[in-house]
């Protein structure tokens, strides 16, 4: 009935739909196995994509030829770059986004592409043979052979939903948990865990009075996730925002003692920072309102989706609370908000490719990881299809450094520290974030992505042109020179010092106060100079100034570590026989096996001094 498949993925979410595209676009036959064709890229959460580290990590996914950011451009109705009062590093853009159109973009995508074959069943076991995975088995009790699995099953591994003190098994709403694969893992030696996340309710918004509220409105000129051809919204939806109060929270604390979060129902932990309602309660207690997001579902629908009100608490207790929160007096709901609890697999078990380390070509990626996030889980979607491709093929693996990308940060701090809570990424977490900005995504990686076979000659062609331009225009700026009679009167117009000498354009660009854009509202000549270039383009040039001296900084360091991930420990290396290393040391890099020293270096409980001496022994 099935030929013979190169990699089959369990799962159509973000990290799936990205997996299944990868390797199929790589040249793999590929079947898709979900458990519903319907809900193929479900937006289970908020319709959203990217927001802090997390926009940077979706263009990064576009850079490398993924398709997270052109279907977010086709779908989007309000998009904001966040912290833009902030240094570029911090720069993230996001995007709102209509849930039935991105879905639908999903589905159309995969469609279009040969090599990725459907089926629509659950998938029960897995076939291993001799310690390699070699095909699925489905609930229906079919077999299907393939040379690579991925698993991407969500939180849909023995779901349980949880509502006050009613509990159900399903992976999502009115949506059945899977089972079987969890305790055949377990079987085989892998080790697993329980986590939780958690929803809020939905609300009909033509019950919602957005003119007591604070209107949240998309940016002026909007940008876009792909670096491809997509165009920016034309039109665009503002969001709105409120308050809770100390009326909604009294109401909440009458639900405390059916909440299966306070009573010890729910075992898995939650994510520490997107914490339900009841929990912000809890534990901010000093605090006498919260935020509250208003988001609209989509173009054409009324569902609203009611942000910063995660909970699991009884139906009836939500829905009194939401009406005493300003204009949701009168208040529709659509459905309850409730958490669910879900099965994991620590990521230590896993090489930096996502492969197993206990079963050959068996992948994992996303919330099997312990992470949580549409942009987390469809980046590891990404590198788990396309090291299976290469598995399959007999190509090198594939592994991004912490230096190249926060995906390279992400999946390096899964495998080198593991994770009990969900993870997710933050600027934060990325050592070379002056490196790792969301504009230069393009640049970073484009060049990898067409050599995987992934970015096409076209992005590659548009990536150097866009470098070849920013470096001219630099040249440009250190070339244009003005003395203190021609300029002096515009930079105190600006507030700035005036200069006493002649100095280069690119010298007056350091200065915080100055930029391109008010200088040559006040330099006719120096408009006339900057008209060639598109804003994107300027951009670019004035980081690569304001920031060269933190950017060289940063290089510097990221070098001289990479010199580290140049020595290679061998597989079979017996670290028993290095007893000078500490006994935790000893049992962290025997669990881990780091393929280099730097991975090394990274573990939790390795320490500087295990790390000399592993280099003396091994006579670097």
């Amino acid at each position: 009935m099935f030929p013979q498949y190169d990699v089959i993925v369990v799962g159509a979410g973000h990290a799936g739909c990205e997996a299944a595209a990868a390797a199929a676009n790589m040249g793999s036959r590929v079947l898709l196995v979900t458990m519903n064709m319907q809900t193929i890229a479900q937006m289970s959460c908020n319709p959203a994509m990217g927001g802090v580290a997390k926009g940077q990590i979706v263009r990064e996914i576009d850079a490398l030829g993924g398709l997270s950011g052109i279907i977010t451009d086709k779908s989007t109705i309000q998009f904001r770059m966040l912290n833009r009062s902030k240094g570029a590093a911090m720069w993230s853009p996001r995007a709102q986004n209509d849930r039935m159109r991105f879905a639908e973009e999903w589905r159309l995508a995969l469609e279009a592409i040969p090599n990725v074959d459907f089926w629509q069943d659950m998938v029960s076991g897995l076939l291993v043979k001799n310690g390699r995975v070699t095909g699925v088995r489905t609930g229906m009790g079919v077999e299907v052979e393939a040379s690579a699995v991925v698993l991407t099953n969500g939180t849909f591994l023995n779901g349980l939903i949880h509502i006050g003190e009613k509990n159900f098994g399903g992976g999502r709403t009115a949506e059945r948990a899977a089972t079987g694969i969890t305790e055949q893992l377990i079987g085989l030696g892998f080790e697993a865990g329980r986590m939780k996340t958690g929803t809020p309710p939905r609300v009909d918004g033509r019950s919602l009075n957005y003119a007591v509220m604070e209107e949240q409105p998309s940016d002026e000129n909007p940008g876009k996730f792909s670096y491809a051809n997509t165009q920016p919204p034309a039109q665009q939806r503002s969001c709105h925002m409120t308050y809770t109060n100390e009326s909604v929270h009294e109401i909440l604390r009458t639900g405390f003692d059916k909440s299966p979060m306070f009573t010890g129902r729910i075992k898995g932990l939650g994510p520490r920072y997107c914490p339900s309602v009841e929990d912000k309660i809890n534990r901010f207690a000093d605090k006498d309102r919260h935020q509250i997001f208003v988001e609209p579902e989509g173009w054409n629908t009324v569902e609203v989706y009611v942000n910063g009100f995660s909970t699991s608490l009884p139906e009836d207790v939500q829905y009194k609370a939401l009406r005493k929160i300003v204009g949701f007096e009168n208040v529709r709901m659509f459905r309850p908000g409730y958490a669910i609890e879900y099965d994991y697999f620590p990521p230590t078990q896993l090489e930096l490719t996502l492969e197993t380390k206990l079963i050959q070509n068996l992948y994992f990626a996303g919330q099997i990881n312990g992470t949580t996030g549409y942009e987390e889980a469809a980046c590891q979607g990404l590198v788990a299809g396309i090291n299976a491709h290469n598995k399959v093929h007999g190509r090198e693996p594939f592994v991004l450094k912490r230096s190249e990308a926060y995906i390279g940060v992400l999946i390096d701090d899964l495998v080198n520290k593991g994770t009990d809570e969900p993870y997710r990424m933050f600027t934060s977490r990325a050592e070379y974030r002056i490196l790792l900005r969301q504009d230069n995504a393009d640049i970073r990686l484009t060049e990898t992505g067409y050599n995987l076979g992934l970015a096409s000659e076209e992005r590659l062609a548009r990536m150097r042109r866009k470098k070849a331009e920013a470096e001219r225009l630099l040249t440009e700026l250190k070339n244009r020179k003005y003395s203190p009679e021609d300029i002096n009167g515009v930079l105190e117009n600006i507030g700035t010092a005036t200069i006493r000498e002649k100095a280069s354009l690119y010298s007056l660009l350091k200065r915080p106060e100055i930029s391109l854009e008010n200088l040559s509202a006040l330099d006719a000549s120096l408009a006339r100079l900057l008209e060639p270039y598109d804003e994107e383009m300027r951009e670019q040039a004035e980081i690569a100034v304001k920031y060269e001296s933190y950017i060289d900084k940063e290089q510097k360091v990221a070098d001289k570590l990479l010199e580290l991930e140049n020595y290679r420990i061998t597989d079979n290396f017996d670290y028993d026989r290095v007893q000078a290393i500490s006994k935790e040391g000893r049992e962290k890099l025997k669990k881990i096996r780091p393929m280099t020293l730097g991975q090394a270096s990274r573990i939790s409980g390795v320490s500087p001094s295990d790390v000399s001496i592993l280099m003396v022994y091994m006579g670097k």
